[in-house]
Parts: C-alpha cells; sequence; structure tokens
C-alpha cells in the first residue's frame, strides 16, 4: 500500500507501478493503454472545485501561480479557465505547501484542492476563482477530480465491486475507519476532515452513473479540442 500526494500517484500511474491506483481525471488520458478506469471510488461532485488563492491580487496577467501537479484536473480546469487572462509562469508545489508559500509572498497566486478550501482563510488568502463553480455554471455537470483505476489485466467488474463495497461500509460505519483517516490526513482537524469526506465522497464514489461518465467525457472532451490532452484512446465506460 503506497500513500503519496496526487502528482506522485499520477506519475507512479505513468510508470503502470501500480495494480490499483488513484490518479487525476486529468491525467487520464495518458493512462488508458494500461488501466481501466473502475466504476466506483472516484471523486466528484458539485461545490468542490479547486480554488484559485492570492494575498489579494485581483488581476493574474503575468503572476507566477504554485500549482499541485502539471497532470491534476485542477491545473487542467486552470489552463481552461485561464485562457486569454495571460498566465505562463507555473510551478509545482506539493499541495500542502502552497498556501504558505503565497501567504509569504514567494507565489503570486496558488491553485489549492483538498482540505484548502476549508482552511485558506487562516492563512490570509483570498479566493479569485472557483473552478468548480466555474466548470458548473459552464456545463451544468459535477467536477471530476480523482479516479480509481485498475490494471487492464485484472477483474475490472470484481474491483469495482471491491472499491464500491468498501466505500459502503464507510458510509454504514464511518466511525470504523476515523483513526485509520486521520492517521493520514494532511489536515487534522477532525471537522475539517469531516467536511473534507462530505464534499468528495458521495453517491458518485458509489458508482459514476451515466451523469459522472458524461462529465468525464466532457472535460477530457473539451482539454482535448484545445489540446491540452490527448484524445481518449479508449472507451471509458
Amino acid at each position: 500500500m503506497t500513500f503519496a500526494d496526487i502528482d506522485v500517484l499520477n506519475r507512479r500511474a505513468a510508470d503502470s507501478l501500480d495494480d490499483v491506483v488513484k490518479v487525476s481525471y486529468a491525467a487520464l488520458p495518458w493512462l488508458l493503454g494500461s488501466y481501466r478506469l473502475l466504476s466506483a471510488g472516484s471523486a466528484l461532485g458539485r461545490g468542490c472545485g479547486p480554488l484559485v488563492l492570492t494575498a489579494g491580487r485581483d488581476d493574474l496577467r503575468g503572476a507566477r501561480v504554485a500549482i499541485p501537479g502539471m497532470r491534476t484536473t485542477a491545473y487542467l480546469l486552470f489552463r481552461l479557465w485561464a485562457q486569454g487572462r495571460g498566465v505562463s509562469d507555473i510551478d509545482v508545489l506539493s499541495f500542502e505547501k502552497i498556501m504558505p508559500a503565497v501567504r509569504d509572498g514567494r507565489y503570486d497566486a496558488g491553485l489549492v484542492i483538498h482540505e484548502s478550501r476549508f482552511t485558506y482563510p487562516s492563512f490570509g488568502l483570498t479566493a479569485v476563482a472557483d473552478l468548480g463553480d466555474w466548470w458548473e455554471s459552464e456545463t451544468g455537470l459535477p467536477i471530476p477530480l480523482g479516479a480509481v483505476l485498475g490494471r487492464r489485466h485484472l477483474d475490472g467488474a470484481a474491483l469495482s465491486a471491491t472499491v464500491r463495497a468498501s466505500v459502503a461500509a464507510a458510509f454504514t460505519d464511518p466511525e470504523a475507519s476515523r483513526s485509520y483517516v486521520l492517521d493520514h490526513a494532511q489536515e487534522m482537524d477532525p471537522e475539517v476532515v469531516d467536511a473534507h469526506i462530505g464534499l468528495y465522497v458521495n453517491d458518485y464514489t458509489l458508482q459514476l452513473g451515466d451523469e459522472g461518465y458524461e462529465a468525464v467525457e466532457v472535460l477530457l472532451g473539451r482539454a482535448a479540442a484545445a489540446n491540452l490532452v490527448p484524445a481518449l484512446s479508449a472507451p471509458l465506460r
């Protein structure tokens, strides 16, 4: 079992190091030769998108921006949103380092994910854009963030069923996994952890469903049309 930052997991998947792996949906077009998308375990939702944060700056033209990874869904959404805004100076940082770096003036803006959407005010930062809200207003669809993939030589249906059973068990008895979750959380405040889980773990995590698949296909289709990712090489469903 490997626990790692999402950018590390995306790179591990690119090297086919794991049989089952959580990745960013933005990385999926590069991975479909070795992996298939599982129908359970995904992180999709509404009101849960990445945020663009600054220490007071509104105009991002010429800004130096810290992001959590080149093949993260957050950065893919940012690139779609930022077209024509004059942003080109980009650096990758581990996501937990982004807010301190913006607060301390080392970056003009930061693109944040996960628990950061609940804690950024404590760093004195301001959200200049909510990319989830932008995506929903553009498409009416939930925002697809993270996917669980299985190697193609494995039984995808069986893997999906196992992941679905695990998520269902956690829904039924959340206290059973609480200490395990806190041991591996970046943010240790139990209220923040609960808010994070409530936002990112939902019915789409149990089953992508037609709307979930559509959201993924629209995101990656728009990105491919803008030459930001390759076209999908295999069907997702």
